[in-house]
């Protein structure tokens, strides 16, 4: 019996007494949406993106992709415009002939990653364009004919050129190259990061160090090894859309201003958090010590719980990244089709993006000061956290927000009843956790947190909360179009 996500996604009978006998080709293959979400991952990684921007290029990027398959009427998919925060729908007459939806979504994210690492690796745009390449191709041998090929290229490269259109409007560009002036005082956080702490969390067997001090680095091509050759790459410096990801700025203060794609500012609200104090019975002061209480003495397991879910950018590819790798081994996991493989990837994705919004919103507003400062000011200078205090404020935790955003998205299409083993940082040397449930991940990456010493307790359970409300709103979205 066919599950309900299927039978969502089965076209209306009339459809296809209309467009069946103009086509004989194969239905397109879930791998084609899976070999975007792996490149995807790759590009983030070998680019050494932060997490909001990491985010924004996957949200854009899953969407053009979800449109594209949309567009062919066979799919069943419905597009997303204009339920989407101001996502503008597709103009001019209707198609009067059949297109190809993996052609179009190889089109259209062909086009949209050309553009947004426009300032990145010129080996990253050339990975984008002979894989849109290979799978065009990979179509026609399918059996699509030439002239719904062309159809198809036409109708990609409109969808392509309307969604970066609509990217353009979300506010990303005012904030590159934006001035902001640290505080300086003690109830407000300081970004204690330096390069010698992240240093040896960004090596693997993907990714090596680039100091952020020369960011236009060179290896003596004689001397080098070709991992070397691979990772060090010549990158833009100075003002760009893809900043590398440095440990010893704060990352990205403005972020919170972008616009988000589902979630409205009053949908989904947090707790404010308590106000900072060092007076023994105040809430922050209880705050404090119960965090100081809990990570003082660490088993080995929850010391390697922490290392886990640690995601420092540049080594795992960033925290929403970590389940978008998830959503890659569903794609096989639950033989999705193509189009209910490129829906899970979009809604995943966009949820990731708007809880890194909300986020950033509220810690560059309450400004909460990060465990490590409090505990050495107050309980025990002597104190260390197991991993490298990430270069943003406290509240509330971006790894709880997200997490509990995607794992909402996940659930809600796929259920919680199955178990699935994380294989996504054993390349960084952690080995392969299994778990009973999304759930289940959900809740430990959310205590993870509180072990690697990054934050406080409340950061991470109003943090689910939010995230669980922006899952909901992304969600939402499919009843909001028309099926």
């Amino acid at each position: 019996m066919l599950s309900s996500f299927a039978r969502r996604l089965l076209p209306p009978l009339g459809l296809i007494a209309l467009v069946g006998c103009d086509r004989a080709a194969e239905a397109p293959d879930p791998q084609l949406v899976a070999q975007w979400t792996r490149t995807s991952l790759a590009l983030v990684r070998s680019e050494r993106l932060g997490p909001p921007v990491a985010a924004r290029i996957s949200a854009y990027a899953a969407l053009a992709l979800y449109e594209g398959y949309a567009a062919d009427v066979r799919s069943g998919a419905r597009s997303f415009a204009p339920a989407v925060n101001g996502m503008p729908e597709r103009e001019g007459a209707p198609l009067e002939a059949s297109v190809d939806g993996a052609i179009v979504a190889a089109v259209a994210e062909r086009i949209v990653l050309d553009s947004l690492l426009r300032d990145g690796l010129a080996s990253s745009v050339r990975r984008v364009d002979s894989l849109a390449a290979a799978q065009v191709a990979a179509r026609q041998a399918a059996g699509v004919s030439e002239a719904e090929v062309a159809r198809s290229r036409r109708e990609g490269e409109v969808l392509g050129a309307r969604i970066l259109r609509w990217a353009a409007e979300d506010g990303f560009f005012a904030t590159r190259g934006r001035p902001w002036d640290a505080p300086r005082q003690r109830d407000q956080w300081e970004n204690t990061a330096t390069l010698d702490q992240f240093l040896p969390q960004t090596l693997s067997g993907q990714s090596d160090y680039v100091a952020t001090g020369n960011p236009n680095l060179r290896l003596d091509a004689e001397m080098a090894t070709e991992k070397g050759l691979f990772t060090n790459r010549p990158k833009v410096a100075g003002k760009t859309t893809l900043p590398s990801f440095n440990p010893t700025m704060p990352t990205e203060p403005y972020w919170g201003t972008l616009r988000p794609m589902i979630t409205a500012d009053a949908a989904c609200t947090i707790t404010p958090p308590p106000t900072y104090s060092e007076r023994p019975g105040s809430p922050f002061h209880a705050m404090g010590r119960a965090f100081y209480d809990s990570v003082r003495v660490l088993s080995e397991e929850k010391r390697q719980i922490a290392l886990f879910w640690a995601d420092n950018p540049v080594a795992t590819g960033t925290p929403g990244f970590h389940w978008i790798s998830v959503v890659n081994q569903m794609i096989a996991r639950r033989a999705l089709t193509a189009p209910q493989a490129a829906e899970l990837y979009a809604l995943t994705a966009i949820a990731i993006h708007d809880a890194f919004i909300a986020t950033w919103a509220e810690k560059y507003r309450s400004m909460v000061v990060r465990p490590v400062a409090y505990v050495q000011q107050v309980f025990d200078p002597a104190y260390r956290t197991v991993i490298p205090t990430p270069p943003f404020p406290e509240y509330p935790s971006g790894h709880s927000v997200q997490s509990a955003a995607a794992v909402r998205v996940l659930i809600d299409l796929l259920g919680d009843t199955i178990s699935y083993v994380d294989s996504s940082q054993v390349d960084v040397g952690q080995s392969a956790r299994p778990f009973a449930s999304f759930s289940a991940a959900r809740e430990e990456v959310a205590w993870s947190r509180v072990w690697a010493g990054v934050h406080y307790l409340p950061a991470v359970l109003d943090g689910i909360s939010l995230g669980e409300c922006i899952g909901r709103q992304t969600v939402g979205l499919r009843g909001r179009v028309a099926r």
